[in-house]
């Protein structure tokens, strides 16, 4: 009698469907129906080529997202318990539960052990969804990129019968966190991708059209990786204030560059060992004779490895500025992290010179081959924050705007009124 009208029976299904409002299990209904008229199947399920298509998952990483919303029954058919039930898991989970979901889900395999080659099919995957829409580029054209992502993970596990490691779930959990675009990406695949889907979001570089993008140090894949630790708010634009190669490596043209920046900056440096790495300063570069700044900043590797490193909280030693002082006890120079003349990364006055360190400040190792740095090329960029440009246009030009301009500069060397 009716039993074709009956309620699901699996447990999981009516635990999952409490973690969603009734408005909201309507929605995934309707989505569910739509999709699964696509899938030609009465109503009756969503088919692995619909569902790819919908949620622009493809490869081996659709496959097993796929694989692991249909329970792994290989019958290639998602039902609307499914749909929920995944989405419960993996959206309003547990930390420890979404990151289990997505610690499986990088097992593109399927044989219960993440190798290297697993996770270099899932970032493969991300790459062409991200950068590589074209398929005539995809695949082979990221393989370096790809390399430096591989470099941050730990594959500590032995596996019985073979010689090769694999990772742990705690290996994962690190990688997630030395990776938060990866991380991101990975935690929001059951949104459609024009929904603003977290870990999509690249700022847009903007330099003169005059100069050579061959000299710019961040690509958009670099600049897709340290925006993993930012808000969407913060990866709209980003310019370029500042390029050793264009302005000389000199500390008071970089000074006068980013004076009138009054938000937040990425300093990128490469070095002549040929690594590339770096700091993003939440406050602005300001004349202090100690420490400032706020929990925002953070260190991060580019190449040979990518990672991002947050503060602990250990201490407050974050962003350092000093101009102009006579003192040996104050070197004057940017940096970040660590302690006086052992920061986590140090540029002198004189930018031809630097140190880093491993600091307690951001949990960072020495982000170079030596803990004694000479940068090759520097690079500063700003980031555009929208509601300071409108307000900065507004007063462009001004005689108000350009005497604090020139008070700013000369607070900056120490030379302004000290009662200012």
């Amino acid at each position: 009698m009716g039993n074709a009208q009956s309620p699901p029976t699996d447990p999981r299904y009516a635990s999952a469907s409490r973690a969603f409002t009734p408005k909201d299990l309507e929605g995934l209904r309707s989505v569910f129906n739509s999709l699964s008229a696509q899938s030609q199947s009465n109503g009756r399920y969503i088919s692995p080529s619909v569902f790819q298509a919908y949620f622009g998952l493809h490869g081996p990483l659709g496959e097993r997202m796929f694989d692991l919303v249909t329970q792994q029954r290989k019958d290639q058919q998602l039902t609307f318990e499914d749909l929920v039930i995944a989405k419960g898991t993996y959206e309003k989970g547990t930390k420890d539960e979404i990151e289990e979901f997505i610690f499986h889900l990088v097992d593109v395999t399927g044989d219960d052990t993440v190798r290297k080659s697993d996770l270099e099919a899932v970032l493969i995957a991300i790459f062409d969804t991200i950068f590589y829409q074209d398929s005539e580029v995809r695949s082979s054209s990221h393989g370096g990129i790809v390399n430096i992502f591989l470099n941050a993970a730990n594959f500590s596990k032995h596996d019985q019968g073979s010689t090769e490691k694999s990772m742990s779930f705690e290996d994962f959990r690190s990688w997630c966190a030395f990776l938060p675009s990866v991380r991101k990406f990975l935690g929001s695949l059951l949104m459609p991708p024009d929904s603003g889907r977290l870990g999509s979001q690249v700022p847009r570089l903007l330099h003169s059209e005059n100069i050579d993008s061959n000299i710019i140090l961040l690509r958009n894949e670099y600049a897709w990786h340290i925006g993993g630790a930012l808000s969407q708010q913060e990866l709209e634009e980003w310019k370029l204030l500042y390029h050793s190669a264009l302005n000389g490596l000199s500390f008071n043209t970089f000074l006068g560059n980013i004076l009138n920046e009054e938000g937040p900056t990425v300093l990128i440096i490469k070095d002549k060992e040929g690594y590339i790495y770096g700091g993003y300063a939440s406050q602005p570069w300001e004349r202090h004779a100690d420490y400032y700044g706020d929990m925002k900043s953070f260190l991060f590797q580019i190449y040979p490895r990518a990672s991002i490193f947050r503060p602990t909280g250990a201490n407050n030693n974050l962003q350092w500025c000093a101009v102009n002082f006579t003192s040996e006890e104050i070197p004057n120079g940017i940096g970040f992290g660590g302690q006086i003349n052992h920061c986590g990364l140090f540029l002198s006055a004189s930018f031809d010179q630097g140190h880093t360190f491993s600091s307690t400040t951001f949990g960072s190792p020495s982000l170079s081959k030596t803990n004694r740095i000479c940068p090759e090329v520097i690079e500063c960029w700003g980031v555009v924050q929208r509601a300071a440009q409108i307000k900065t246009d507004t007063v462009k030009g001004s005689v108000l705007d350009r005497y604090k301009e020139d008070r700013n500069m000369l607070k900056m060397v120490g030379l302004a009124n000290s009662s200012e």
